[in-house]
């Protein structure tokens, strides 16, 4: 079984401006650099034919590259219990219309639809915390800013889970139109 995402690799030095945010969260587990990313799309569990099948629906997806800056930060919470802090990411319009060519493209390949809201964002930490464990890092980096950056490709991922924390591996690039 494979176990597969579609993201954006981010640039080294919004990489870097976000490494530095790490700390202040009693019991978070901070991504490292190479797991730092922007999710497009999750897809799951699947076998080798499905995920040959996702790998060529996503190939037939053509959008025009994208330009954002980092905007901010926020909490996934998990029945009242923050289980994620993140990054957030400005503008959405373009990486929601993007969200939805390539959730098409799986569906069309076999895969379920999207079941949940797109919110882009990059996860910095996940925990396991009490309510208020990250309002002084959320109210610290709340105004989160970066100068505009463009994606000008998405990747294919798989997800290996280990131990200590997952690693990824990218399987195909695919370019945005300039």
């Amino acid at each position: 079984m494979h176990r597969l995402f579609v993201a954006f690799a981010l640039p080294a030095p919004v990489r870097a401006q976000l490494l530095a945010l790490s700390g202040g969260i009693p019991g978070a587990r901070w991504q490292r650099d190479d797991q730092l990313h922007l999710t497009l799309r999750f897809i799951g569990e699947v076998d080798r034919h499905a995920a040959e099948d996702a790998a060529l629906a996503l190939a037939a997806v053509y959008y025009p590259q994208i330009a954002i800056a980092l905007s901010g930060v926020g909490q996934f919470d998990s029945r009242g219990r923050p289980n994620a802090v993140w990054a957030g990411v400005a503008p959405h319009d373009a990486l929601a219309g993007l969200h939805k060519k390539v959730d098409q493209a799986l569906v069309r390949a076999g895969q379920p639809p999207e079941g949940r809201a797109y919110l882009p964002h990059i996860t910095l930490a996940r925990m396991n915390a009490q309510p208020g464990a990250a309002d002084k890092f959320l109210a610290t980096h709340a105004a989160l800013a970066s100068p505009p950056f463009t994606l000008t490709h998405f990747t294919l991922y798989e997800s290996h889970l280990g131990r200590e924390c997952a690693s990824y591996e990218a399987i195909e690039r695919y370019a945005l139109t300039a």
